[in-house]
């Protein structure tokens, strides 16, 4: 089978209803993503984190994946699917992908404060001051907040330089380091790119540009491969 990967952002999820911090020009039910989203802003106030990030679980339990997150799944008949997602929810999972690589962290699992080897899968939605690992240290969320390394972009390099057909759904390519994956495809892969907008880019060779919102776009995609690739 030839190897589709796949990088997805807000976008996919947002036609399911999750909220992004681009929907209101930065804020996110009235916070800044400096308040909530930075290594200073849980330094500052923890509670004020945990307490975010427990009603953006709640938002995502109360969700289900959309046509796109579905299309994805079914194209796994086709294709080794691999999706490096942007998003921290987990749609693609619900929907069945059963490859995907989170670059910004997962909003189901927490993990130590002071090690961050210490991950742990969260059985509910909550997490509260108190809540402590085995090593006695606050578990905070388990999210690459902004000024972050990415740990998991060496293995997003490494399956986007194998990528037979590589494909862009939800993102407008503008936050960096994962806007830059695009830039790591092998010279005549083809390139798959979804978006109602089309996003600044230097690549145009063999890059096919569907512009719509992810459902739409999605099922536009899976005829094309099914012609073109399959």
């Amino acid at each position: 089978m030839k190897k589709l990967v796949v990088l997805s952002g807000a976008g996919i999820s947002a036609e399911s209803g999750i909220k992004t911090f681009r929907d209101s020009g930065g804020l996110w039910e009235n916070h800044r993503v400096e308040d909530v989203a930075t290594p200073q802003a849980w330094a500052r106030n923890p509670r004020l984190v945990l307490e975010f990030y427990n009603q953006r679980r709640k938002q995502a339990l109360s969700v289900e994946p959309n046509e796109a997150h579905r299309i994805l799944k079914e194209l796994e008949e086709y294709f080794e699917v691999t999706i490096i997602t942007q998003n921290v929810d987990h749609l693609h999972e619900k929907a069945g992908s059963t490859r995907v690589v989170h670059l910004h962290g997962e909003l189901f699992k927490s993990r130590s404060s002071s090690n961050p080897n210490l991950i742990y899968e969260m059985k509910g939605w909550e997490l509260k001051e108190g809540d402590y690992c085995e090593e006695g240290s606050q578990l905070r969320p388990h999210i690459v907040w902004f000024g972050e390394e990415v740990p998991m972009m060496t293995e997003a390099t490494y399956l986007t330089e194998q990528a037979d057909v590589f494909v862009v759904i939800g993102t407008s390519l503008a936050v960096y380091p994962a806007a830059g994956l695009v830039y790591y495809v092998q010279p005549g892969t083809p390139i798959y790119l979804i978006d109602p907008a089309r996003p600044d880019i230097r690549l145009t060779k063999n890059m096919t540009f569907i512009q719509e919102k992810a459902t739409v776009g999605a099922k536009i995609l899976f005829e094309k491969l099914l012609k073109e690739i399959t």
